[in-house]
């Protein structure tokens, strides 16, 4: 009788093993099982944060769930989500014409070395005596807001990326604006597949089906040459060639590289600038009194900042506008409450482990924070859901030292009136990683006032 119930005995232990792996360790026994469930399958099943992605859902239901629960939340068998600020290969989505760029570099070491090419470029000081920047700002503009700011934006970074006569003309070309910035978003949809599901989407592929459509690859722009891109890969080759933590990739294939950098800067410099911008108008488009304080300040400057049709009308210098106090504060306070890329931003947990906010976390645990959070700290921003200018001039804000240190150690948006108004329907902010208004369009009205 015994020998029957070896079948059965080898099924039941089985069956206790896959109990065991995948309910009871995860839910009893895991590091993480100390740390509150987002949703009470998170232990066991990836699915519902999956699903919650999928539907745009991720920053206000975590948000919610860190409000109830606390700064550390379990969001999945190896995932945690973080509130507080005390590397994964999930940005290998970021890899452009099958080579990664800076931004989706996974080791340190990489990411370093790519970030010497261009890191001067992008200096403030840079900026501030860049020609291609004056030269742009000269250019006349004219209404969609959101569609004029991604073309203001994306004729900015061309023209830095590229020089002036290579860039793009969005603001005078409005067809082929519009047929670009289609393609664009239409992307948008797709890399939830390969992001979230990598091996199920080359699974499909495999068999003939493909969850991002074959046209998405060619989208971008053309790939050209930038000069200090291309001197810093030189200057790599040379002096460390064969030792260059680069070999494999940049080196090796340095044309593909270099567009997969090149159409990188363009999506990141023009969509977030845009986002931003258009939050900041429909800001100021509701407040008529802040717009006078605004007008006033950019008015005493010298020369000042007026709304001329004349081409040859001197403008500031950037210099002299970055230093105005309550324009930073304008911005400061868009960027928080409106952050372009207020979704989670993952990183891998170093093995063996590392212990966050009071929590031992095992090595390859992905692990997440968002500004759409951290930036809704009421302990550090008192009234968080209110577009408040004042909490960023400290000359009148009356903050403490340590106040300004927590403020802007929470700021994170670069890890992280009425009657002007035509439609705001759908301005609130979508739901995912890089996200514009819901409606993706802002229409205003503009009315001279000197």
């Amino acid at each position: 009788m015994a020998i029957y119930n070896i079948p059965t005995l080898a099924l039941g232990g089985l069956l206790f093993l896959i109990v065991y792996k995948y309910i009871i360790h995860p839910t009893f026994l895991s590091p993480l099982s100390n740390i509150p469930n987002a949703h009470w399958s998170s232990p066991i099943s990836p699915i519902w944060i999956l699903w919650t992605r999928f539907r745009s859902r991720e920053n206000r239901t975590l948000h919610a769930s860190h409000l109830k629960h606390g700064s550390v939340i379990r969001v999945g068998p190896n995932e945690i989500s973080i509130n507080d600020i005390s590397g994964g290969q999930w940005y290998s989505i970021f890899d452009n014409y099958g080579v990664p760029c800076m931004f989706s570099s996974w080791h340190s070491q990489t990411h370093s070395a790519r970030k010497r090419f261009i890191s001067n470029t992008y200096s403030k000081s840079n900026i501030h005596n860049s020609p291609a920047l004056a030269r742009q700002a000269q250019k006349n503009a004219g209404l969609d807001v959101l569609d004029l700011w991604n073309a203001t934006t994306m004729d900015f970074i061309c023209a830095y990326l590229f020089g002036l006569k290579n860039g793009s003309n969005f603001l005078q070309n409005e067809t082929y604006r519009r047929h670009w910035l289609s393609l664009y978003h239409s992307r948008k949809t797709y890399p939830f597949f390969t992001q979230e599901l990598p091996r199920l989407t080359k699974f499909f592929k495999k068999v003939g089906i493909h969850l991002v459509p074959t046209w998405d690859k060619d989208a971008g722009n053309e790939p050209v040459v930038l000069t200090a891109l291309l001197a810093g890969i030189a200057k790599e080759e040379k002096l460390r060639g064969d030792t260059s933590a680069l070999k494999a990739t940049t080196l090796k294939y340095k044309e593909p590289s270099i567009a997969s950098e090149m159409i990188d800067h363009l999506a990141a410099g023009h969509e977030t600038s845009g986002i931003t911008l258009t939050y900041l108008t429909w800001r100021l488009s509701t407040d008529q009194a802040l717009q006078g304080r605004l007008r006033a300040e950019l008015l005493a400057l010298s020369p000042p900042m007026t709304a001329s049709p004349s081409a040859s009308q001197p403008l500031p210098s950037p210099k002299a506008l970055d230093a105005l106090p309550l324009l930073h504060a304008v911005l400061m306070e868009t960027l928080r409450l409106h952050a372009a890329i207020p979704g989670g931003q993952p990183r891998m947990a170093p093995s063996p482990s590392s212990t966050i906010s009071g929590h031992q976390i095992p090595g390859g645990v992905r692990v997440a924070a968002q500004a759409h959070s951290l930036h809704r700290n009421a302990a550090v921003f008192p009234s968080p859901e209110s577009f408040d200018v004042d909490r960023w001039l400290d000359d009148s804000n009356g903050y403490s030292e340590e106040q300004k240190r927590e403020r802007d150690r929470w700021f994170w948006a670069f890890s992280s009136g009425g009657r002007g108004l035509v439609d705001d329907e759908g301005i609130e902010q979508d739901d995912g990683y890089t996200v514009g208004p819901r409606s993706n369009k802002l229409t205003l009205k503009f009315e001279k006032v000197l």
